[in-house]
């Protein structure tokens, strides 16, 4: 259980061995969406859209939670790596709880808001019926999500990805046999339509939490749940909450963004809020195999960073870059090269199939320079400074896209808001560059 070679392997075989079993985790766990999604698209383009308009919330718990784990992820790796045992074993602790206590707070308010948020983006009675139906299932799972993404960052704090990659796997399978069972009404299971794919998805999770649990108890590692280290510790919280809802709201601020696009594009037609959907459940196939990534790095960057390591903190920082770059210019080639393919997992109308092929073509444009902002904030996360990695977010996310979206739709129509996308990602890159280059010297 001795994370010294944190420090002491060179860094990159270090980085991919951390990293790699995230990248897989996290092309895994994107697929829990596409894979939903594409069982939901055999029942009606109706059921698609509803999936599409309850997507931004499913997000908002998923960043709330994650990003709360990522600060005890932050946390526990800083106090490891600077020999402080016992103030990592309250970051864990104390972190468990928080989240818990998060998931039922998430709970009770989805539930509460979810019809008038739904009537905000559409008046067609049967998309939110189906949207109702799918989302009361859905956030009933907010606990289990939230304690396991918890455990999944404190098993990566200590170097354990392996576990991580395969309690997500667990999860994805169990996911993946019950959806087309519980969509479609398949051996003992009733046919549930929509509110299957929601129940899928939640047993998914519970099953990825069960065997993190198996792990936890059988496969010992150097951060314990105690209750002797529940006592509220005020820096270790603070600490705490000031990474995670910086990384709260970089995860969040999508759903913002989604929501925002989805009022401009449903003044055109249904056909452009239905691609936005389809387009954001690809993405994070790719963004999340980069995610996946920044996942392996922030133990590293923390623990690094803790123990007075700071070349290595910079060469971290380049070879992540460099790997990200790569993964962005697949995610490029696949827009350009099988895009009809791509939207049509989700649609089979032949008028929004070519919608999508335009947006992927504009989209994609802006991938690869993305990898500059997205690596600069994941580090900067791991560093522990939050502001200005909240900075990025904030520009990448609402300062600049949303503007450039209202502005260029007027110009341009729906292609305009594909086009913010583009533009959006070239300058939040130099602004990333200037605001990372900054903060480290600080």
């Amino acid at each position: 259980m001795d994370q010294t070679f944190m420090k002491e392997k060179k860094i990159l075989p270090l980085v991919l061995s951390m990293s790699l079993p995230m990248v897989i985790s996290m092309a895994v766990n994107s697929l829990y969406n596409i894979v939903d999604s594409y069982f939901v698209a055999k029942l009606s383009e109706d059921a698609m859209t509803a999936l599409a308009l309850v997507y931004p919330v499913q997000n908002l718990i998923n960043a709330i939670a994650i990003g709360f784990a990522i600060g005890i992820n932050a946390c526990a790796a800083f106090y490891l790596g600077a020999g402080k045992q016992k103030q990592a074993t309250q970051a864990a602790t104390q972190g468990m709880f928080l989240n818990f206590l998060h998931g039922v707070i998430l709970t009770l308010l989805s539930l509460a808001g979810m019809p008038a948020f739904l009537r905000m983006f559409s008046s067609d009675e049967t998309v939110i019926r189906l949207a109702l139906a799918y989302a009361n299932r859905a956030f009933l799972f907010a606990v289990f999500i939230t304690l396991g993404l918890s455990f999944e960052k404190i098993f990566q704090s200590v170097g354990r990805m392996q576990v991580s990659m395969f309690c997500m796997m667990c999860g994805f399978i169990a996911n993946i046999i019950l959806d087309p069972l519980m969509i479609f009404g398949i051996g003992p299971f009733p046919a549930m339509g929509i509110a299957g794919a929601a129940y899928a998805t939640g047993i998914g999770q519970c099953f990825s939490l069960l065997v993190y649990l198996l792990f936890y108890f059988f496969r010992p590692i150097p951060l314990k749940i105690s209750r002797s280290a529940l006592k509220p510790e005020k820096e270790v919280i603070a600490k705490m909450y000031s990474i995670g809802v910086s990384a709260t709201l970089t995860m969040a601020l999508p759903s913002l963004l989604i929501s925002v696009l989805n009022g401009i594009l449903s003044g055109f037609s249904g056909a452009y809020v239905l691609v936005l959907g389809a387009y954001y459940k690809l993405q994070t196939f790719i963004y999340l195999t980069a995610n996946g990534i920044i996942q392996g790095i922030r133990p590293l960057m923390g623990y690094n960073y803790g123990a007075g390591e700071s070349e290595r903190v910079r060469e971290i920082y380049r070879t992540s870059l460099k790997l990200i770059m790569g993964v962005m210019l697949v995610g490029t080639l696949l827009s350009w090269i099988i895009p009809g393919q791509l939207i049509g997992l989700f649609t089979t109308s032949p008028q929004t199939i070519k919608i999508g092929i335009t947006a992927l073509h504009i989209i994609s444009l802006g991938f690869v320079v993305s990898a500059v902002s997205v690596t600069s904030s994941g580090a900067l996360e791991g560093l522990g400074k939050a502001k200005p990695a909240l900075y990025i977010s904030l520009l990448r996310y609402v300062v600049i896209i949303i503007p450039a979206a209202f502005l260029f739709s007027r110009f341009a129509g729906a292609a305009g808001v594909w086009s913010a996308f583009c533009f959006s990602e070239f300058v939040t890159a130099g602004c990333s560059l200037l605001i990372y280059r900054k903060a480290v010297r600080t």
